[in-house]
């Protein structure tokens, strides 16, 4: 689509809309980020009427959420590094009715963001299907961009994962294992290049609230759980940043934060709709959950841009 290169980020070309291979390696200062997810236009009707396989044929409450969010985002002062959407941009699943005007609408609504502010699109459950195909992950790309890179932004190394070759590759083995060889070397990577964090976003949550729950359909199962985790504290990963849950929760595992940010769209439990502030210091990740009425009236918290200083 012709007009897309110039909204938004197109992971091929990391150079693109600030965020740099090389420049951005050196620590230059805190900032901060905005953390979304879940905007998944067609969930809230599907949800109210109990059919989540077929019912999602109407979306303009999501897509007027998008819109607020955005809007609101823009706002801020200073402006965020960048705006990262964690997966399940639309509820139709590939191959199903709604999908191309679910997508079509969606990016009309992300167009009006800022110029100055980067997006970056992680793949969900419901961008790529349950079980990935590499037909399902060709469209992501056309649609949205690579479903994993990295890039780097203010001396942040950000790893950007597709968390659905976690939970089922029998469809795509062979992607699921370039994506494992790509995985090991940016965590290599990690340890070898001076950083001064590391961070993962991915759609599915590590875990919801502790390390050792029992597997759900909203966290990955417990024997990879474990291994990811290992891995990424041997990396030094600070914090990995989901959605997938529909509703805030989260733990930390030795120092390693695991944050599961609440929907943009359809609320599953007693949040409301909004996003994740989430400000980098050179010793900490500070983040906090914002509805979208209380960043539209009031902004980001003031003790929050008192870090930014």
């Amino acid at each position: 689509m012709a007009g897309d290169e110039s909204v938004f980020l197109r992971a091929k070309d990391r150079r693109y809309k600030g965020l740099t291979e090389d420049e951005q390696k050196e620590w230059s200062g805190p900032f901060y980020f905005i953390q979304a997810a879940d905007p998944q236009l067609g969930l809230m009707k599907a949800w109210r009427i109990g059919d989540c396989d077929s019912g999602g044929d109407e979306w303009a409450e999501e897509v007027q959420l998008t819109k607020q969010a955005v809007q609101a985002i823009n706002k801020l002062q200073p402006r965020p590094r960048f705006l990262v959407l964690c997966g399940d941009l639309v509820h139709a699943m590939p191959g199903c009715p709604f999908r191309e005007e679910q997508v079509k609408d969606l990016k009309e609504a992300l167009r009006e963001t800022d110029p100055t502010i980067p997006l970056v699109f992680v793949s969900g459950n419901h961008d790529l299907g349950n079980t990935p195909t590499p037909e399902t992950v060709e469209q992501f790309c056309r649609d949205w961009g690579d479903d994993y890179f990295s890039f780097w932004v203010g001396g942040v190394l950000c790893l950007v994962l597709n968390s659905q070759f976690f939970f089922d590759s029998s469809g795509c083995p062979e992607l699921n294992e370039a994506h494992e060889v790509w995985l090991e070397s940016q965590l290599h990577r990690a340890t070898q290049t001076p950083s001064r964090h590391v961070l993962v976003f991915q759609h599915i949550p590590l875990f919801l609230r502790t390390p050792d729950e029992d597997d759900d359909y909203f966290n990955l199962q417990r024997g990879i759980r474990e291994r990811l985790i290992q891995r990424f504290k041997q990396a030094g990963v600070k914090a990995v940043f989901s959605g997938h849950y529909h509703r805030n929760a989260g733990g930390c595992c030795d120092g390693l934060d695991m944050v599961v940010s609440s929907a943009v769209g359809c609320q599953l439990g007693d949040d409301t709709h909004g996003v994740r502030v989430v400000v980098v210091t050179e010793n900490d990740i500070i983040h906090r959950y914002h509805s979208l009425d209380q960043l539209t009236e009031r902004g980001m918290d003031e003790d929050l841009k008192k870090l930014l200083v």
